[in-house]
């Protein structure tokens, strides 16, 4: 029996791809545009896999070089960059939040020479509520590293901007604005009251830190949002020494409800979780500091008989959506459904 032969494009191809493979390996593939400083540890990530169409995309309509050419030109002789980001601080102006970001960085050349630079990412995200396709998320404005000395850590700025997030006060402060710039077509951000804003101190460990290791401290931040005939919303902000200040979304389930000949007042016939969305938003939720939990119920009409229910638990310094309740029978009566439970035990 003939042997399949393989051609010489299909040799290179089944070459490029083992290229590829191998150095997706070596260094594994990292997109993440959930906040600033995630942006700049992709940044160096497409950096390091020479993957500078991807790097050259973090950057919005200030690029960090005359061109394309230019800004591949200077990584040539770059073998890999180690990358350290500190705490980051923000403010609000005009629809968009603007992010200031510590950084330094250890390039290590080819030739295995290394050098230290260091200095200040300025980040921007327009507020996404009012943005129209295509998307933008958070981009790089601009950048400015400069030579330094020492380790990573010593060469690391205190800080960037004007508003450091470092006291209570002024973490809290600079959540309100923050709210009050992004939501102010969404939310009345001018309520005042006991519990137009609410702040909260959480202090926890990682997984992944020492038995003897100081525990971490993160601040949680409820605003008022608006409210309805028998619901109101909050929105909430998050601050930590690693990610600085962000607002919080929220894993939902999406459901598939059917009832009985297609009338919602009629006997529910399946209900199906087929997805999930992030939420910017939780109805009549609060925090429980003693469980370090937040929970919402939202209610489908006034008597409360038809509802949704969600447990959001803090752990390893975010909330994981751990269990989801609905009861989907206009029936007078209070009998919820569990579509999801990562919180009970076997």
């Amino acid at each position: 029996m003939l042997k399949p032969s393989i051609t010489a494009a299909a040799t290179l191809a089944l070459t490029g791809l083992w290229v590829f493979q191998a150095m997706s390996a070596e260094t594994p593939y990292v997109d993440d545009r959930s906040d600033p400083a995630a942006v700049v540890r992709s940044l160096y990530n497409a950096v390091n896999r020479k993957e500078y169409a991807r790097a050259w995309d973090y950057f919005g309509e200030t690029k960090p070089a005359k061109d394309f050419e230019a800004f591949a030109k200077g990584y040539e002789a770059t073998e890999r960059v180690d990358v350290e980001t500190g705490a980051v601080s923000s403010e609000g102006a005009a629809g968009s939040i603007f992010y200031n970001i510590p950084v330094a960085i250890r390039a290590v050349g080819a030739d295995g020479s290394e050098k230290i630079f260091a200095g200040c990412f300025t980040a921007r995200q327009v507020n996404p509520s009012v943005q129209e396709p295509p998307f933008k998320p958070i981009h790089l404005d601009k950048g400015s590293l400069k030579p330094a000395e020492g380790e990573l850590a010593d060469a690391l700025p205190k800080q960037c901007g004007d508003i450091p997030p470092t006291t209570t006060d002024s973490v809290f402060d600079l959540a309100k604005k923050l709210f009050a710039a992004s939501h102010q077509d969404q939310c009345d951000t001018t309520k005042e009251g006991d519990d137009a804003a609410l702040s909260y101190r959480i202090s926890y460990h990682n997984k992944t830190d020492a038995a003897d290791a100081p525990p971490s401290e993160a601040r949680l931040f409820r605003f008022f949002c608006s409210m309805g005939a028998y619901n109101e919303s909050h929105v909430y902000y998050m601050w930590n020494a690693i990610d600085g200040l962000n607002e919080l979304h929220f894993a939902t389930p999406e459901l598939d409800i059917r009832y009985e000949n297609d009338n919602s007042e009629g006997k529910v016939e399946s209900l199906n979780v087929i997805g999930y969305r992030s939420d910017s938003q939780l109805v009549n939720s609060s925090y429980d500091e003693k469980t370090m939990s937040i929970v919402s119920n939202s209610k489908w009409r006034g008597v409360g008989d038809a509802s949704s229910d969600g447990l959001w638990i803090f752990r390893d310094g975010a909330f994981s959506l751990v269990k989801y309740d609905v009861d989907a029978s206009y029936d007078g009566e209070v009998n919820p459904e569990t579509v999801l439970d990562y919180n009970s035990g076997p």
